[in-house]
């Protein structure tokens, strides 16, 4: 069911950067209600102002207490919440015996747990509430295996399992969980100037007019296509 964004109230971590900020920005073009939660306390207050002052919760996801703190202050504000978009996460180019059990723990606490955290945080309000949307930024690496990038993808694995099975989880709650996998996107992912050679990069633009359309449909998995940007692809569905 395609549902209009307007009046909704969309929690967006990670949103100091990136896809994030471009999610956020476009909600708030759509008549939404985005909730800014990012570690980068500076960054929200601009964005915020930017927003006609929206919500801004510095919140570190690995934190159970200041997720649980994001979700409350949400509730304070308007009362409910309507969505959730789990994009916060970092990147790490490794080989397998290129990282450490602590720094491979650090990646899979962010990129996994924090996602799993985020969505217990939520889901009392949404269940209230009888509807919810969530949808969990996962990565299109996880599709294709590559020597030199063992660790993130094998974290973004794990989110593209945890949201198949919450999705059948939460289906009689009227709560749809939609896996997004986005392709290459020119984000701080990658640092200045080492985007990868020969490949298309889609904005951050691009990727949040995909995720309004999760939030709009619900639908189960977008896997956004390789190469340049098809401009009808994000209203599809």
């Amino acid at each position: 069911m395609n549902e209009s964004l307007n009046g909704k109230v969309v929690i967006v971590t990670g949103a100091s950067s990136g896809i994030g900020t471009a999610t956020a920005r476009l909600l708030h073009e759509a008549g939404a209600f985005p909730v800014l939660a990012a570690r980068r306390a500076d960054r929200l207050e601009v964005l915020s102002k930017e927003l006609d002052g929206a919500l801004a919760v510095p919140t570190d996801v690995t934190v159970p207490e200041q997720v649980r703190a994001l979700v409350q202050a949400t509730i304070d504000r308007f009362g409910r919440v309507d969505g959730l978009v789990n994009n916060a996460g970092a990147g790490a180019g490794s080989t397998i015996d290129g990282t450490t059990p602590e720094a491979f723990l650090a990646l899979l606490n962010l990129n996994v747990v924090g996602v799993v955290t985020s969505i217990q945080a939520v889901l009392p309000h949404m269940r209230a509430a009888g509807h919810g949307r969530i949808v969990n930024i996962s990565s299109g690496a996880t599709g294709m295996p590559m020597a030199g990038n063992a660790i993130y993808p094998a974290t973004k694995t794990a989110v593209n399992w945890l949201s198949q099975v919450g999705r059948m989880e939460l289906a009689g709650d009227n709560i749809q969980v939609t896996l997004l996998l986005p392709s290459l996107t020119d984000t701080e992912f990658y640092p200045a100037g080492s985007l990868p050679a020969g490949l298309v990069a889609h904005s951050p633009e691009y990727v949040g007019r995909v995720i309004l359309r999760a939030l709009r449909t619900g639908e189960e998995r977008i896997d956004i296509p390789h190469g340049p940007e098809q401009p009808d692809f994000p209203r599809a569905g």
